[in-house]
């Protein structure tokens, strides 16, 4: 027995000590261990083996289709590479429903050839995204010369877009050998007027504005773009064995941040720092987030692009707050007019692409809700413009919050998003504790200002002595102007219950309405055949659009049995368009996991690979490759099925709970940088156990006290204390991580 003890230490500790070396340069062929984060045998060994990098996705021959080229983008530059186009977050062009991304001119939109006598040998292209570094390359080789293209979007420095070109010369040719460089890259654009200034530096320099304002008499964000000029050849010289150009793209809001922006750009590349910092930043976010596992090749693949993607759609990790402009459907990288919902933020962003990165990253979850108090003003619009009090948030958001969406129905019925919006807030709350947000970070405006809004939204109904909500359009987009949406009131219940839950903390007199209505509101049941019809008059079997009131088990939490999450599961499972949105199955994985059923989760996870348009793991919106394109709502429901499917997270008011559940075809998963409370965490499920450790305690932050956690588990109630650096290992089987008993409370005094 002390034998086992042992062997199960050593491995536990071989695993977490592994886990915090990453290789990122996988061409350098030295000897490493072949466990690393869930890949190799329980104990480990040397070996000089390279097994394929799954995180680098490699091709010979590019996509058919341009919208699957891999997207490249960093929080506040967007775009596909090859393009000539880019974004920057938060600058639209357009009134109303006519606003959308500002469609940038990118001068990196270049494609490097050989020259037409280096192609008498045999000419071999390749293509890859590395998601370790978020570095695209084309290599081009010839008996002659290697030559290499890398585009990347600055994961530090945000506002810098990079080219370099390497040419190294192969065999004994002393002759130069030249490539070129082909442009589509031309100095305008149809959303704003751009004006030629003199050079800066050596660099070119445009500038202009967005020619109408997201609402009347509002600004027109201006835009200054400096670049390194592309010459249209690039020639290694007969006495050189290799040379390196880099080029480099600056933009900004003003002529005096685009060219501070630019200037670091020229010294970074000046001192060699250009790429090494980006690098740095890119493995500083994979050290905090990692989501790996050994099983089949295709969902490992499919779960480093959907993180690759999420990561780059999020600003730097030490960008200061205020400037991050949300996360559209399909990203920075689309959303020009007609195309990808023309890059408005949806609950899309609240709902299906936060709580994956809100588990690993508070400040970057944090961003998000700034967002959304930001745009409150709007949001008192939008609701006054109905009617109504407090606050609406807009159904399709850009900068002020004002409805955008082209289409007035949504903006006016699916109302759902006040709830969506308050439920990240929620969340935020529980895993952090962080009142500050909710204080000088004005989020109790909005967690109140919606409950405002629901208070004068419903309706009382004498007949059935409860309040209703009417005329409404749910998730299930093929219905509208129906009553009592499921999940509309559900939502609207918890976010009332919150708003009362907040006020207690901040000790603000909440009126009585709340609490009231949060108690009285409709909840759409079927006594009979024990399932939650999606609304008022909704007759069993009719088809629908996407996961809806499948949704009440997960991510709501509203309480049911066992018996009616499964009819739940299965009533709505057989009507759901298969055609329909992609993140969809990610929610009846999760609900089939709740029930035990993992090979009903495992075949219904498959369906997203449909969505998947390879080589470069670009998600579409539709099955078929039809819809938005880089789908990160897709992605979002796709990681949270492994996130909190697998694992059984779910986040509550007073701990983490957890319910490990994998199916057979993965002998382990590994999730590194689990934040709770200001902890950071790493988590191994292998086989019948489930091994943790506390990577990262908390800090003490003003007036918050860093918490002591530990380990409960369900069945047996034994308690687990959690110290740093200190692996611990149980049975697999459902807990909770929460506070040690009698440790001061974590909350600001």
């Amino acid at each position: 027995m002390r034998l086992i003890q042992y062997v199960t230490l050593l491995f536990v500790l071989c695993f977490f000590s592994l886990i915090n070396y990453r290789l990122f340069y996988s061409h350098l062929l030295i000897p490493k261990l072949s466990f690393v984060c869930g890949r190799g045998h329980a104990l480990p060994t040397m070996t000089n083996e390279t097994p394929a990098d799954l995180y680098i996705f490699t091709t010979d021959l590019l996509p058919l289709d341009p919208r699957f080229l891999p997207p490249l983008a960093n929080g506040l530059l967007g775009w596909r590479v090859y393009d000539d186009i880019m974004h920057m977050g938060g600058v639209y062009n357009g009134e109303g429903g006519d606003c959308h991304r500002a469609n940038l001119p990118c001068p990196l939109a270049v494609r490097m050839e050989i020259e037409e006598e280096e192609k008498a040998g045999h000419l071999q292209h390749s293509y890859s995204l590395d998601t370790h570094t978020g570095i695209f390359t084309h290599s081009l080789r010839t008996a002659s010369v290697i030559a290499s293209q890398s585009l990347y979007a600055h994961r530090h420095h945000p506002n810098l877009l990079v080219m370099e070109v390497l040419l190294v010369r192969q065999g004994t040719s002393q002759e130069p050998i030249t490539v070129k460089l082909d442009s589509t890259f031309t100095p305008q654009s149809d959303d704003i007027v751009f004006h030629s200034e003199p050079d800066y530096k050596g660099g070119s320099y445009i500038q202009g504005q967005t020619t109408m304002p997201e609402v009347p008499g509002g600004v027109c964000p201006s835009v200054h773009i400096i670049w390194t000029p592309i010459t249209p050849s690039l020639t290694l010289l007969p006495d050189q064995a290799q040379s390196r150009w880099g080029f480099v793209v600056a933009v900004a809001g003003s002529q005096d941040s685009a060219q501070a922006h630019y200037d670091t750009g020229l010294e970074l590349m000046a001192n060699g720092n250009l790429r090494p910092s980006h690098l740095r930043a890119w493995e500083e976010l994979w050290a905090g987030s990692t989501l790996e596992l050994t099983g089949p090749d295709d969902l490992s693949r499919a779960l480093i692009g959907c993180m690759f993607y999420l990561l780059s759609a999020f600003p730097s990790l030490h960008e200061a707050p205020g400037h991050f402009g949300g996360v559209s459907p399909g990203g920075l990288s689309n959303g020009g007019s007609g195309q990808d919902y023309w890059g408005h933020v949806f609950w899309d962003q609240d709902t299906w692409m936060y709580p994956s990165i809100g588990l690993f990253y508070p400040q970057l979850a944090r961003a998000v809700l700034e967002y959304r108090v930001r745009t409150v003003d709007g949001a008192k619009d939008n609701a006054e413009k109905q009617g109504y009090k407090g606050l609406k948030f807009p159904w399709e958001s850009a900068v002020s919050g004002r409805e955008v969406c082209p289409e007035d129905i949504y903006g006016q019925q699916e109302i759902h998003i006040n709830g969506d919006v308050t439920l990240a807030f929620q969340h935020y709350l529980y895993l952090t504790q962080d009142l500050s947000m909710f204080t000088e970070g004005r989020g109790s405006e909005v967690i109140w200002g919606v409950a405002d809004y629901w208070v004068s939204r419903v309706t009382w109904s004498a007949e059935e002595q409860n309040y209703h909500i009417l005329g409404v359009m749910p998730p299930d987009e093929y219905y509208y102007n129906v009553n009592n949406s499921v999940y509309t009131n559900t939502v609207a219940k918890f976010s009332l219950e919150f708003a009362v839950e907040l006020a207690a903390l901040l000790k603000y007199p909440a009126p009585r309405e709340w609490q009231q209505v949060a108690e009285k509101i409709k909840i759409p049941f079927d006594q009979k055949q024990k399932y939650h019809p999606e609304y008022d008059g909704y007759k069993k079997g009719q088809f629908v659009k996407q996961a809806d009131t499948v949704m009440l088990g997960y991510p709501l939490g509203l309480p049911m049995t066992p018996e009616v999450r499964r009819n739940d599961l299965e009533f709505y499972e057989a009507v759901t368009d298969p055609g329909g949105p992609a993140m969809t199955w990610g929610m009846f994985a999760v609900g089939w996991l709740e029930l035990g059923e993992v090979e009903k989760a495992r075949n219904l996870l498959q369906k997203c690979f449909k969505n998947i348009q390879g080589p470069f793991q670009v998600w579409s919106e539709s099955s078929d490759g039809s819809g938005a394109v880089n789908f990160l709502t897709g992605m979002g429901g796709f990681l949270q099925a492994v996130l909190f499917g697998y694992t059984g997270f779910r986040v509550q008011k007073d701990c983490l709970a957890f319910a490990p559940l994998i199916p057979d075809d993965i002998t382990q998963l590994c999730i590194r940088g689990v934040s709770y409370l200001g902890n950071k965490m790493d988590w191994l499920v292998r086989g019948q156990e489930v091994y943790i450790i506390l990577r990262e305690e908390a800090k003490h932050a003003g007036n918050t006290e860093p918490c002591a956690l530990q380990v409960v588990l369900k069945n047996s109630g034994t308690k687990i204390p959690l110290i740093a650096g200190k692996p611990v290992t149980f049975p697999r089987e459902s807990g909770t991580i929460c506070k040690v008993d009698g440790a001061l409370s974590c909350w600001p005094m």
